[in-house]
C-alpha cells in the first residue's frame, strides 16, 4: 500500500498541481490511517482557502413571486394563480450570487464527509465548522455523477479544478448505501487497480512535465506503419496512444506505465514478463515515424514502469534495435527517493 503522505504527492502530480509546503507539513503531522481522511483534510483546507479568497460572483436566473415587476414577467403562472388583481406577478430575473455548481458540489461533498465515521471525529468537527462559512445563497448539491459532469463542463482550473478532482475521487470511493438515511460508506481506493492505474499514469507524466526541462513531455497518438486495400480497413486498426513520450534532440523515450501487483507472471513455475505489456511497447517503438526534420542520430528507447510490490526488477534489453528497460519503482520509500528514481530513469544508459 502507498503511504498516505506519498499518496498526497501522487494525487497532486496526477492532477497537475505541485504539492504545497504548508499542506505537506499538515499531512506529515497528521496520523491519517485511511485515504478518505486525507481527501477530507485536503478538501476542507482547499475549500477554506477558496472561501477566504471569495467565491466568484455570477449571474443566475431566479423565478419568484414578487409584489413588483422585475426582469421578465411569466404570464402563464401569473394568470393561473390570479396574481394581477392582488398586485403581484411571477418574475424571472438575473441575480448576482456566489452560488455556482462548484460551490454547491463542495458544500454537498463536505456534508457527506462530515457524517462519515471513516473520517476522524476531530476532522468531522472541523468540517462542520467549515460548512458554516459558506454563504447562505450556496445550496448543497448531491455528490452524484450528474453533478460532477455539470461542474466538469465549466472547466474549472487551478485550485477549483484540483478540488473537483478530490470530490470525484470521494465519489468513486463511495460504496452503495442500504438506504438514503444511512451515512455513506467508503472503500480504500488504493485497492481499485483501474483507478490507480490511471492516477499512476497521470502522476508519472505530470511529474516529468513539472520536474525536468531536458525533454518535451506529451501523450501522443502513433499511426500504424501499415497499408490496406481501403481507408476503411485502416480505420479498423486500434489506436496506439502512449502514456508518456519524452523527446529531446538526442533521445526519444516511450514510457508505458502499468499498475500491476507484479511485473512478472508465473507460467509453468517459471517467472516471465507479462507479454501483452511488452508487445504493446514493442509496437509503439516499431511504428514510430521518422519526421522529415528529425535528426538521424536521435535514439529511440522504451521503458515499462511498474510500481514495486511483489518484486523489484530492473531489466535491460535491445528489441528491434531499440534499448528497452523494464523497471519497478518503490512507492513505499520516502518521497525524495521516488523523485530521484523517476529522474534517474532519464539518465543515459
Amino acid at each position: 500500500m502507498i503511504p498516505i503522505q506519498n499518496l498526497y504527492y501522487l494525487l497532486c502530480y496526477a492532477w497537475n498541481r505541485l504539492p504545497e509546503a504548508e499542506e505537506l507539513q499538515a499531512v506529515s503531522g497528521a496520523e491519517f490511517r485511511r485515504p478518505l481522511a486525507l481527501l477530507a483534510h485536503v478538501l476542507l483546507r482547499g475549500t477554506t482557502r477558496l472561501l477566504h479568497q471569495g467565491l466568484p460572483l455570477r449571474y443566475t436566473e431566479r423565478t419568484e413571486e414578487l409584489p413588483e415587476l422585475r426582469g421578465r414577467v411569466l404570464l402563464d403562472p401569473t394568470l393561473r394563480r390570479q396574481l394581477l388583481p392582488r398586485g403581484r406577478a411571477v418574475c424571472a430575473f438575473d441575480e448576482l450570487t456566489p452560488s455556482s455548481p462548484l460551490a454547491g458540489l463542495l458544500r454537498g461533498t463536505l456534508q457527506v464527509l462530515s457524517r462519515s465515521r471513516a473520517v476522524p471525529p476531530e476532522l468531522r468537527r472541523q468540517i462542520r465548522a467549515g460548512l458554516r462559512r459558506f454563504p447562505a445563497a450556496v445550496e448543497a448539491l448531491p455528490l452524484t455523477a450528474t453533478t460532477l459532469r455539470l461542474v466538469r463542463r465549466e472547466r474549472p482550473r487551478g485550485l477549483s479544478g484540483f478540488l473537483l478532482n478530490v470530490c470525484e475521487l470521494v465519489y468513486r470511493s463511495t460504496l452503495p448505501a442500504p438506504d438514503t438515511a444511512s451515512p455513506a460508506r467508503f472503500r480504500d481506493f488504493r485497492r481499485d487497480e483501474p483507478l490507480m492505474a490511471r492516477l499512476f499514469e497521470q502522476f508519472v507524466r505530470n511529474f516529468y512535465r513539472l520536474e525536468q526541462r531536458q525533454f518535451r513531455v506529451s501523450s501522443e497518438t502513433i499511426a500504424w506503419q501499415a497499408e490496406a486495400a481501403t481507408p476503411e480497413a485502416l480505420a479498423l486498426l486500434p489506436a496506439m496512444i502512449t502514456d508518456t513520450s519524452l523527446e529531446s534532440p538526442a533521445r526519444k523515450i516511450i514510457l508505458d506505465t502499468k499498475y500491476y501487483a507484479a511485473a512478472l507472471k508465473r507460467h509453468h513455475d517459471q517467472a516471465r514478463l507479462i507479454s501483452p505489456h511488452l508487445y504493446q511497447l514493442y509496437a509503439y517503438l516499431q511504428n514510430q515515424p521518422m519526421q522529415p526534420d528529425q535528426q538521424l542520430d536521435q535514439q529511440l528507447e522504451g521503458i515499462l514502469l511498474y510500481p514495486a510490490a511483489a518484486q523489484a526488477i530492473d531489466l535491460r534489453y535491445t528489441l528491434g534495435g531499440h534499448p528497452v528497460r523494464v523497471v519497478t519503482i518503490d512507492l513505499n520509500q520516502p518521497w525524495e527517493g521516488i523523485a530521484a528514481a523517476l529522474l534517474g530513469l532519464l539518465a543515459e544508459r
